[in-house]
């Protein structure tokens, strides 16, 4: 599992015009390879009379699945640009589509790279980049004499809290990052003198815009 990667928070339109002809860029973030291609089925039969429907995607840890489509247009002048775009950005699990409708002036080759460019750029901007973090959630146990100071320390080191529980006793659950967890226990151990109970939970991804 990663500890950091950035994609999109959520699917995004947005739409510009570059000498007449509309471009509209649809982002969103993909779990897997058939995710990808299921929404660019999907906006294509939601511009089934567009012009074109060029797409790309990244997906996988290592960017093990990445595919462009032109839909039409020049060879190398749609899809690959929008997939430079996801790259250039270093997004992962990401699949994005850039609809056309023609608008009667031809845009030559290059002019096709920067709009599909821009395009591709659009729909970023839409659904929002945001950056994954890898986290290790760790609930620690005190009786309320040390929660004050538990809560100031964390407080002060930036130490993210999932949550607090209120019983006999006080459990934070707290969400250092997942490399610094043993470091973290180690910590936690010293600042209680050993009075914690501290146990040692799942890794999980927390969301931090980007």
């Amino acid at each position: 599992m990663l500890d950091r990667y950035r994609t999109l928070r959520e699917p995004g339109s947005k739409e510009i015009v570059i000498k007449k002809s509309r471009f509209i860029g649809y982002g969103r973030p993909v779990e897997s390879e058939a995710e990808a291609v299921a929404f660019i089925e999907e906006i294509k039969k939601l511009h089934w009379n567009a012009t074109h429907n060029c797409s790309a995607y990244v997906v996988g840890e290592r960017d093990e699945h990445q595919k462009a489509s032109d839909d039409g247009e020049p060879s190398g002048t749609a899809g690959k640009p929008i997939l430079e775009v996801i790259k250039h950005q270093g997004l992962k699990n990401v699949a994005i589509v850039v609809t056309r409708y023609f608008g009667g002036i031809m845009l030559g080759a290059g002019g096709l790279i920067r709009a599909y460019t821009d395009g591709a750029v659009a729909a970023i901007e839409a659904a929002g980049a945001i950056t994954n973090v890898l986290h290790r959630e760790i609930a620690v146990e005190v009786d309320y004499t040390w929660y004050g100071k538990l809560e100031n320390e964390l407080h002060a080191r930036g130490v993210l809290v999932g949550g607090v529980d209120f019983t006999d006793r006080v459990v934070v659950r707290c969400l250092p990052l997942a490399a610094e967890a043993d470091r973290f226990i180690a910590w936690m151990t010293d600042l209680t003198q050993g009075q914690a109970e501290i146990s040692a939970g799942e890794t999980k991804h927390v969301t931090l815009d980007s």
